[in-house]
């Protein structure tokens, strides 16, 4: 039995994601993502204009008269959401945790998806694959995502994003577009991401949160790692522990912006302590202007 207050969080994603996908990306996700060709859709009499490359010569000569053939884009895709599960999501310094502005962020893509009749699969992964739900169509099926973002309890508290990633470069038979949502704080995953890049549409969507990086100045303070469950006691009130935990945060942050570059990958990243429309809105806009 789902909990009331999970069941209600699912009712808000759905209102507020809908009025997102109506109002804010009407179109847009239409024209970022594109379907896998073309498909013959009716013929009809040459109009001014027309490309003369499409007329139709068979039915030309049966009526004497041109007509030309209508194409059009062959629509259904595939969009899957890898969401990494581990116990490092559960932090938020601001409103919400970074799972839950994960959880909105896929409700987004998947309504975004159904409304062109695309189809929209989910895999959830920690240090190994905690669930896998085959792309379909519907909003019944979209619902069910959400709830299990939103519900499901993970097998493990760690990260291993290679474990998620070699499962996808298996699994998936069609071209796929793979939206992959994590903090990324982890390592290895660089080969695995950029094979799965090569055979899919890859979108990596990195959530942050600014106090993981910038620990306020309150004394001691016992910090626990989240999947590990280790703990340590620091002393905030010295600076120069928190400019080398700063910094050492920063490096990792860098080189996982440098192996993006390097992959070729699009990456759209996420403050906990801000909206995430804007920062999705950018990345449609970038996109649509590089592949118009």
């Amino acid at each position: 039995m789902i909990p009331k207050e999970i069941l209600k969080k699912i009712r808000y994603i759905e209102l507020h994601t809908r009025h997102l996908v109506n109002d804010v990306f009407s179109g847009e996700y239409h024209s970022v993502f594109k379907g896998q060709g073309m498909e013959f859709a009716e013929v009809r009499e040459y109009q001014y204009g027309d490309d003369i490359r499409a007329i139709d010569w068979n039915v030309t000569a049966r009526y004497n008269h041109p007509f030309v053939k209508v194409n059009e884009e062959e629509r259904e895709l595939n969009v899957m959401l890898a969401v990494d599960a581990s116990r490092s999501g559960a932090f938020g310094s601001f409103e919400k945790f970074k799972f839950e502005i994960a959880a909105e962020i896929c409700a987004l893509l998947a309504f975004s998806a159904i409304k062109n009749n695309d189809k929209v699969g989910l895999l959830i992964f920690t240090d190994v694959i905690e669930k896998y739900i085959p792309p379909r169509k519907g909003r019944g099926h979209v619902l069910r995502v959400i709830r299990e973002l939103l519900y499901f309890k993970p097998q493990s508290t760690r990260t291993k994003i290679a474990a998620g990633l070699e499962y996808l470069i298996k699994g998936l038979k069609r071209r796929s577009i793979v939206f992959i949502v994590s903090d990324f704080d982890d390592d290895g995953y660089a080969k695995p991401l950029r094979v799965l890049n090569k055979k899919h549409d890859v979108v990596v969507i990195q959530v942050l949160d600014k106090r993981e990086k910038d620990l306020p100045s309150i004394g001691m303070v016992k910090l626990k790692d989240a999947e590990t469950g280790e703990e340590v006691w620091v002393n905030t009130f010295d600076k120069n522990f928190l400019k080398l935990y700063s910094d050492y945060i920063e490096e990792k942050r860098k080189t996982f912006l440098k192996e993006a570059k390097t992959i070729g990958l699009d990456l759209i990243q996420i403050d906990t302590a801000e909206s995430y429309v804007e920062p999705l809105v950018r990345f449609f806009k970038m996109r649509e202007r590089r592949f118009r």
